[in-house]
């Protein structure tokens, strides 16, 4: 009796367990099921494509909270946001966020020109200006090219051609906004007042912000919409020539800008030339542009009688920025007259020697310009300011000449073009060479010791 009541028990069990293992099984499938469906298209799940190898195709997000919003209370640039599913209308410059309450809520419209220069007014006209707008969901079926990343637009235009504007004005804000926002690099760059030959030069740089390929509005095709996740338009300023880490969530700096530079170039120092003594960089300005050193020869014969190793540089907007980059962190240290050529500053390795030669009348220009990134770049900066006498204004001046005597006073508080073109244009050195050198001479002192510590 027990026998039998033990076989019948063991029975049931059998069959309960099995009747849990087929329900377990089918709820596991339908499970994974789910779970494929819910992975299959994710935002980034194809960040490894590019839009001109693969039409990427995704559903738009339907966000309760879909909206377009803008910051205006900076000085130096605006900054707009469209939260959630949009279209870009490359022809007309606008961008359509596909609101899911449009048929109940009116169209928003923002007007945005995205360049960090929102000031100065005359240079703003020459900027693109696009429209951020809301429509129908239904939107998405005018979809060419569907992107599973977001988007950054910003405007290459402006000052572009001088390099120091190129950083001051869109690279610098560039990393700063994609570190703010996207710091994974999973976002699509679109550039309006794009030039070709600015892509090509910043190539290197702008693929290391983003890992797919940029959309230029002036070169695309006007007939293909592309839509993205979402959209920011504008770049993040923090002023000329800075990069504050307390205002950037992962805390990046100036020296974190040289790494990311660093990588885009893949600068190898072991395959570069190596020296015995320390490289000094000479930047050498030429023609009619201003602030020329009338005695470099005689002031190249002193730096390396100084003990330098010394290599004129002398570059131009069609200047590969690769080999300046190879040249300049393979130094040790950069002197020059002010100007824009000194932003190359930014390739020199922290350590480095930096002397910034100030013409008359440009202290508090020198100074924000490119004292403060070197010193934030953890750079040995020191200045020479030119005497009166080194300046070739002597000649078209008395010296008592407010000019001369009085450069804040002359030009005012404010830039003024007219005023500061005197300095910037009109002026070139001659420097003491006796004077300067004992500059060098400390230099060389630095730049000595930076090289016998990290070659």
């Amino acid at each position: 009796m027990v026998t039998k009541t033990t076989s019948k028990s063991s029975t049931v069990a059998a069959v309960a367990l099995f009747i849990v293992l087929v329900i377990c099984f089918a709820l596991s499938t339908v499970f994974e099921n789910q779970l494929f469906r819910s992975l299959r298209f994710p935002q980034g799940t194809l960040q490894q494509q590019t839009w001109d190898r693969r039409i990427i195709k995704q559903a738009p997000q339907e966000t309760a909270s879909a909206t377009i919003t803008c910051d205006r209370s900076h000085t130096n640039y605006d900054l707009c946001s469209i939260n959630g599913s949009c279209s870009l209308d490359i022809k007309t410059g606008t961008l359509t966020l596909m609101d899911p309450t449009f048929a109940t809520s009116a169209s928003h419209v923002e007007k945005i020109r995205p360049y960090p220069r929102k000031s100065e007014n005359w240079i703003m006209d020459r900027i693109k200006e696009l429209t951020l707008t809301s429509g129908p969901l239904g939107l998405a079926q005018s979809c060419d090219i569907t992107h599973g990343s977001p988007a950054i637009v910003f405007s290459a235009g402006g000052y572009t051609g001088n390099v120091f504007h190129d950083f001051m004005d869109g690279l610098i804000p560039l990393f700063i906004t994609a570190n703010s926002i996207y710091p994974d690099r999973d976002f699509i760059l679109v550039v309006a007042n794009s030039k070709k030959w600015w892509m090509s030069k910043y190539n290197d740089i702008l693929s290391e912000v983003s890992r797919h390929k940029p959309i230029l509005l002036d070169q695309e095709n006007v007939a293909i919409t592309h839509c993205f996740t979402s959209s920011i338009v504008g770049l993040v300023s923090h002023g000329p020539m800075k990069i504050d880490p307390t205002k950037i969530p992962n805390s990046k700096s100036f020296v974190d800008f040289h790494n990311f530079l660093d990588k885009a170039f893949s600068t190898n120092l072991s395959t570069t030339l190596r020296t015995l003594k320390p490289r000094l960089i000479l930047v050498s300005r030429y023609g009619s542009i201003g602030r020329v050193i009338l005695n470099e020869k005689e002031v190249k014969e002193m730096l390396e009688d100084v003990g330098f190793e010394v290599i004129i540089f002398r570059p131009s907007k069609m200047t590969s920025l690769r080999e300046a980059y190879q040249l300049i962190k393979s130094s040790h240290g950069i002197v020059g007259v002010h100007g824009a050529a000194l932003t190359h500053l930014l390739f020199l390795r922290p350590g480095s020697v930096l002397v910034q030669i100030v013409p008359v009348g440009l202290g508090w220009v020198a100074k924000m310009c490119f004292e403060t990134p070197s010193k934030a770049m953890n750079l040995e900066y020191s200045e020479y300011l030119l005497h009166v006498e080194e300046s070739s204004l002597i000649e078209k001046y008395n010296k008592d000449d407010l000019v001369l005597k009085d450069p804040i006073a002359f030009r005012g508080m404010t830039w003024n073009s007219t005023k500061m073109d005197v300095y910037l244009k009109e002026q070139n050195v001659r420097l003491d060479v006796n004077r300067f050198r004992k500059y060098m001479d400390k230099a060389y002192e630095k730049a000595k010791l930076f090289m016998d510590i990290t070659g």
